[in-house]
């Protein structure tokens, strides 16, 4: 018995290959693939019959079938892993409905190799933009909030250390920047991917009179690649999508982190509703956080899943192969699947968790956030050095730590005091000006500067940071837009020809190239 899909081999597949190689991948990919592969072949018809390589009765019997097998969709094709893989298993249904001679000639100019690079780079084009509008609409959910909570006051971090007052709508503000590169990093990719591999064949092209043009544009591409070679061997969109997918999850991950702490009692700054928490099967008191430890490891799937693919890849020569261009992607896909799925849960936990406005403010006043804003005080008041005004500050909060003072009752006499120690006088600060330094409200509505923590200049920025998402929205619709008029092009023409009558050149059949 000989193998089923060429001469070359004398003997089928081993059972062992077909169960751990074959069958899975079979099963994985045909499904998800088959309207890849209709629209491939279209497009790859299209180009045959348009530039006269395939001759108009086979061009109109073969348009006619892939319609059918459009229609009747993949359930419809028998599969057999003994055929090795999804296109083989798709011609050899294509041949069982118009005979072998017509059937065959589909396969003119290009390869596997080529199509299945096209098939990855629609993938990842399609997932960059469904993931890029569910990063954006999770970006306008934390702008909203960060409108509504702009003036909730609470400490800042460093080093998990009580540093300075911020808001909660500042905290949200900054996630969004970071989103935003995120954004920026998903259209980068978009621009990566936006050629077309097909026509490349294996890895060195074809002699027949092919127009790489024409599938390029019918598949929403914007081009066609220049090498026939990179365009087989390289998966480098995968790549950097999977390692931008990874860089926007640490940041999820981070914020997910602060939202763990914060939800303790021990802190009490957030709540997140009933439907989005878990319980214990022997404590009763228990609320846990169930979603956000979800989101921690999902992070460090993704992170994994791209380490994955880096580590697949970086051995491998430079053309294609089963290793470099198959196992290394679906590492890419499965990341794409789980963003998209965390990117839902993140809108739901900015939209639903409710800070504790009472707690913030309170911790604020009294875990000394305020205190670098009386160093600032002395510098203008006193006129003295930072370096010397830290110093004093310094043992201020020292000295009130020792006493069980809360930093709003710092007074007056206790910084002239330790001035006194540091300097050998007393410094002049009158005790309204003490008041608005140790007043977290009046704290951060002094930082105006740029990108600080006012209201008025948060809000001003959320304006900015609308409009840039405004833009990244538009420019992902327009990507939109483009395919959708590719598909649509396509489907015409696919069935122009199909129905064109005996003796119209194909040219003339075609609704539009």
């Amino acid at each position: 018995m000989e193998s089923k899909i060429s001469r070359r081999l004398k003997e089928p597949l081993a059972p062992e290959v077909v169960e751990y190689i074959f069958a899975p991948r079979l099963n994985r990919e045909f499904f998800t693939n088959f309207e890849l592969l209709n629209e491939i072949n279209q497009a790859h018809l299209l180009m045959l019959a348009w530039q006269g390589i395939l001759n108009e009765e086979s061009a109109r019997r073969l348009a006619s079938a892939l319609i059918r097998m459009q229609d009747e969709g993949p359930n419809a094709v028998e599969l057999d892993p003994g055929r090795e893989e999804a296109y083989f298993n798709y011609e050899a249904h294509l041949i069982k409905m118009v005979g072998a001679d017509v059937g065959g000639r589909l396969h003119t100019a290009r390869s596997r190799n080529d199509m299945g690079a096209t098939i990855d780079r629609i993938r990842v084009r399609d997932f960059a933009v469904r993931i890029s509008r569910a990063l954006i609409a999770l970006s306008q959910s934390a702008l909203a909030q960060a409108k509504r909570y702009a003036y909730h006051v609470m400490p800042g971090y460093t080093h998990m250390q009580a540093a300075q007052p911020i808001t909660y709508g500042y905290y949200l503000a900054a996630l969004v920047d970071a989103w935003g590169r995120d954004i920026g990093r998903l259209r980068h990719v978009l621009e990566s991917v936006d050629g077309s591999p097909l026509g490349a064949c294996a890895l060195a092209g074809t002699s027949f009179p092919i127009d790489p043009a024409m599938t390029s544009e019918l598949l929403g591409f914007t081009r066609p690649l220049g090498s026939a070679l990179d365009g087989v061997a390289s998966r480098d969109f995968a790549l950097e999508m999977s390692a931008a997918l990874s860089i926007m999850m640490i940041t999820c991950s981070r914020m997910v982190q602060d939202f763990y702490i914060w939800s303790t009692p021990e802190f009490g700054y957030i709540d997140f509703p009933d439907s989005i928490a878990s319980t214990s099967s022997i404590m009763p008191q228990k609320k846990n956080p169930a979603v956000l430890e979800f989101l921690r490891g999902k992070t460090g799937h993704l992170i994994g899943l791209t380490t994955a693919a880096f580590s697949t890849v970086k051995s491998t020569h430079f053309t294609h192969s089963g290793d470099s261009s198959r196992e290394s992607t679906r590492t890419c896909f499965e990341s794409c699947e789980e963003a998209l799925k965390a990117l839902e849960l993140m809108k739901l936990l900015v939209e639903k968790v409710e800070p504790n406005e009472k707690r913030m403010a309170s911790r604020a006043a009294d875990d000394f956030s305020t205190v670098t804003d009386l160093a600032d005080l002395l510098v203008r008041k006193a006129d003295i050095s930072f370096r010397d005004a830290h110093h004093i500050i310094g043992a201020v909060v020292r000295e009130s730590l020792d006493n069980g003072i809360a930093a709003k009752d710092i007074t007056a006499e206790t910084v002239n005091a330790a001035a006194t120690a540091q300097l050998g006088r007393p410094v002049a600060i009158h005790s309204e000006d003490l008041h608005a330094c140790l007043d977290p409200v009046l704290n951060v509505s002094a930082r105006r500067a740029h990108g600080g923590p006012a209201p008025e200049t948060v809000l001003a920025r959320l304006a900015r940071q609308e409009e840039s998402l405004a833009f990244a929205d538009t420019a992902i619709e327009g990507t939109t837009q483009r395919l959708s008029e590719a598909h649509t092009m396509l489907q015409k023409n696919i069935r122009a020809l199909a129905t064109s009558p005996v003796g119209v050149p194909a040219q003339a059949a075609f609704a539009a190239h």
